[in-house]
């Protein structure tokens, strides 16, 4: 394949090809068919609260978005939520309830779905158990961490027994913002998620910084949500701004921070998707699209626009999340 074939004109004739097909209109056959792995979609269910709307979210509403926009599989996750985080027994049995519909979702549509675990946080024990539930029962394909659970960041001492499990499990670990109690309602009138969800995701980046959890947890692969938020916009700052601490981050602070993982969803605007480009390789780059709180075309369309050379785009497509979920691979 010539380089350059992924690029723009490709990609939006690909995309309408999927789209032409749905309605019944001949296959254009002369375009690659997309095998989007999509890292970040989330689900709506019932009894599970969220601020945000579902956009009538439905498995077989997602599975037409997934095949209008050649997505082949979608890793599920749970919605930011802070029911899931109460701390009571009503709580846990609502995580367990969010594992298993996941898991029922990817086993119902093999090679569809995948999910990331979500863990009933404060209470790190029964984290521990569900661990072990979701990947050896349910069949994980990873756990999924708000960016911070009651103001407290991932970084914090009081999370070091799940990481010291899910380092053990060679875990990915997907990071998914939520406003903290601090941060609610700063400046009156403007929709919470417009900045606190990128902001607070970054403090969960440089508190796992700070408290040599990147270091220590070698094993644990992250993935940080929208382009990183502003982690690649903040770098330089946040480099020459962390106290010395040869034991948090023996090999520097930008070292760490460029060993992570970071998917797309929502970020491929030309200038949060030109900072990350510049930051990290294509190689530990992922599609998301955050459906359906986002329409997934909000996602496709800056990729499109970026016309990235073939092994680029393949990398985004799927290669990077191949590498971390074999069993996508096929």
């Amino acid at each position: 394949m010539r380089d350059g074939e992924y690029g723009r004109r490709a990609f939006v004739a690909g995309a309408g090809a999927a789209a032409f097909s749905l309605l019944g209109a001949p296959h254009v056959s002369a375009q690659p068919r997309r095998r989007f792995i999509d890292v970040h979609q989330h689900f709506h269910m019932p009894e599970l609260p969220v601020a945000r709307p579902s956009n009538g979210w439905s498995i077989g509403r997602s599975l037409e978005q997934m095949d209008r926009f050649g997505i082949e599989t979608g890793i599920v996750s749970a919605p930011a939520s802070p029911a899931l985080y109460a701390g009571t027994a009503q709580a846990r049995s609502l995580v367990r309830r969010t594992n298993e519909f996941m898991a029922t979702m990817a086993r119902d549509n093999p090679g569809r779905f995948g999910f990331f675990a979500v863990l009933p946080f404060p209470d790190v024990d029964a984290c521990i158990e569900e661990i072990e539930y979701a990947y050896d029962t349910l069949e994980a394909d990873g756990v999924g961490l708000f960016s911070n659970v009651r103001d407290k960041w991932p970084g914090d001492p009081f999370f070091d027994s799940v990481f010291a499990e899910l380092d053990r499990r060679r875990a990915v670990v997907f990071i998914h913002p939520i406003v903290a109690d601090c941060c609610h309602d700063l400046i009156p009138g403007l929709n919470e998620t417009t900045l606190e969800f990128d902001f607070d995701t970054t403090r969960a980046v440089t508190s796992l910084l700070l408290n040599g959890t990147l270091a220590r947890y070698r094993g644990v692969r992250f993935i940080i949500n929208h382009s990183g938020a502003t982690v690649p916009v903040l770098a330089g700052r946040i480099n020459e701004r962390m106290p010395d601490n040869a034991q948090a981050y023996p090999n520097g602070p930008l070292y760490e921070l460029q060993q992570l993982y970071y998917e797309v969803a929502h970020a491929t605007y030309a200038w949060p998707f030109a900072a990350l480009r510049e930051f990290v390789p294509f190689s530990q780059v992922l599609f998301g699209s955050d459906y359906p709180f986002q329409a997934v075309e909000t996602t496709v369309d800056g990729l499109a626009a970026a016309d990235l050379a073939a092994a680029d785009f393949y990398a985004i497509e799927r290669g990077t999340a191949t590498s971390l979920f074999a069993r996508f691979s096929a």
